[in-house]
């Protein structure tokens, strides 16, 4: 579903459970704005912001606003921020606390008194991942999960849906004990950029790329979300989460399924989702010693990041002076079906590099140079389809072509396509279309179960040979560069290389 969408979503109230947290301030209420400014809101909205501590209405107002001051990215609308804002109302509740349900129950009945959102509800989790399973329980237990004479009640999950296999199998068994998988949305928000959102219109909505998005055209695959940024004041999360759980089973993963993936029979989240787990179990299961041999774990030290100097990673606040855990990550992987047979996945992505820059490299099989022979072939290489998601995103077409002039040269040149320069796109989070989709009902853009246990097998032979190798392996790189050189080995070995991140 795309925010083009000539309706608005139907009468909710939208339970924000961490109201006061980071990511509401940054991100989910500054989402909410954007939507009441595009007119996509329905009249009959409210927000209940549920906090565990005393946090009234004027200053959760107040903290709002100064989140939509600080994080939005347009000039704001005083009218709308003062009519969102006025739609709030504060509720105590924590999962230890039955009667605090009971309280959030009475609140949301007032809600629909006052704003008229007829019991439909969405119960939004910005919680740290122990509280996912107690908040549902608390919800279940005071009734508010029940979807009753056509109403319905929706929960956002936030990721890490586990931290591995296992975990995120008793995640999905523990959710459906309350709720029924359709009531479950598990949140990603890179699916909410246009470009990865874009990657099924490229491929199934032109004839040009369909027919050679295969193995007898393509020679690998690139897959890279590099950030710039370090650890910042996560040193106690990351430092028992690392690259691999914080990046690849979900955002990383995302965007693989999305290209790997086998046509849908229909555009609708059933037949999406049930391909995109399908392309995610095809990935070849290795044993820990393939897994090592096939990936690279790094850690930053000092550097440069512009003009920033950046401290080693077991400086950082809240990290262990002799931590192992990675900040980078690169990976070899495999896919055992018959349209993606011999050809490479390679994955990468890590803090304080270079820069900010994610994106999807296709790479096509070189053309046969024989009847170039005695021709200057330096500019002569691979086409390369480029999916650009992040700062700037667009898609770039790479191929050869004749330099002009008398001589008979080749130089590689580019068609990029770029989203400002054709449209007039509205500023964005990247959870809009999200947020809407929920309370539309559509889960196309959301991981489904299935998906989720199928990532997390794929990574769990890494995760075990790192458990088991410890600091042994762990190579390092410096703030502000590309990466570790051990990164460079992983495709040199195999005759490639990684596009520049420089």
């Amino acid at each position: 579903m795309t925010l083009s969408a000539a309706r608005t979503a139907p009468p909710c109230a939208f339970v924000l459970f961490g109201a006061n947290g980071d990511l509401t301030q940054r991100l989910v209420f500054p989402a909410l704005y954007n939507l009441a400014a595009q007119k996509l809101l329905p009249p009959a909205f409210a927000i209940l912001a549920v906090t565990r501590g005393e946090f009234g209405d004027s200053a959760m107002r107040e903290h709002l606003r100064g989140g939509l001051n600080n994080f939005c990215k347009q000039p704001l609308d005083r009218g709308i921020v003062d009519d969102l804002l006025a739609r709030m109302s504060t509720v105590v509740a924590d999962a230890s606390d039955s009667a605090s349900f009971v309280r959030l129950r009475d609140a949301l009945a007032a809600a629909d008194a006052a704003h008229g959102t007829q019991g439909n509800r969405i119960f939004y989790l910005a919680v740290p991942p122990r509280g996912f399973i107690p908040t549902v329980q608390a919800l279940g237990k005071a009734g508010l999960t029940q979807e009753i004479s056509g109403q319905f009640a929706r929960v956002i999950v936030e990721k890490p849906f586990g931290a591995d296999l296992a975990s995120a199998m008793k995640l999905n068994a523990d959710l459906r004990t309350i709720l029924k998988e359709d009531q479950i949305f598990r949140i990603d928000h890179y699916l909410g950029k246009e470009t990865v959102q874009n990657i099924l219109m490229l491929r199934f909505a032109n004839g040009l790329f369909e027919p050679i998005w295969k193995r007898e055209h393509v020679d690998h695959v690139q897959i890279t979300v590099a950030e710039s940024v370090t650890i910042g004041r996560r040193g106690a999360f990351y430092d028992e989460t690392g690259a691999l759980r914080d990046m690849v089973p979900n955002h990383l993963f995302q965007l693989l399924s999305l290209v790997a993936m086998e046509p849908p029979a229909r555009l609708d989240a059933q037949s999406v989702r049930s391909e995109k787990a399908r392309a995610l179990d095809a990935i070849r299961l290795m044993t820990p010693q393939e897994a090592l041999a096939n990936s690279v774990r790094a850690q930053y030290v000092a550097g440069k990041i512009g003009d920033l100097q950046i401290a080693d990673y077991r400086g950082e606040a809240n990290v262990s002076p002799t931590s192992a855990t990675e900040t980078f990550v690169a990976m070899r992987l495999a896919i055992d079906n018959w349209r993606w047979a011999g050809v490479p996945f390679y994955l990468r992505t890590g803090k304080a590099l270079a820069q900010r820059y994610t994106e999807v490299a296709i790479k096509f099989r070189e053309a046969p140079i024989s009847m170039f022979r005695g021709i200057d072939l330096d500019g002569l290489r691979s086409n390369y389809l480029v999916l650009q998601i992040a700062p700037d995103e667009g898609i770039t077409l790479q191929f050869n072509a004749k330099t002009p002039g008398p001589d008979l040269s080749i130089q590689r040149v580019g068609m990029r396509f770029r989203y400002s320069d054709y449209f007039d796109a509205t500023p964005a989070t990247g959870y809009e279309t999200l947020l809407f989709d929920c309370m539309i009902g559509d889960s196309m853009l959301y991981q489904r179960d299935d998906g989720v246990e199928a990532g997390w097998r794929a990574v769990e032979p890494f995760l075990e040979a790192w458990k088991i190798a410890g600091e042994q392996g762990l190579a390092l790189y410096r703030a502000g560069s590309a990466g570790p050189t051990e990164a460079d080995a992983l495709l040199a070995r195999d005759g490639r290389r990684w596009r520049s991140l420089t």
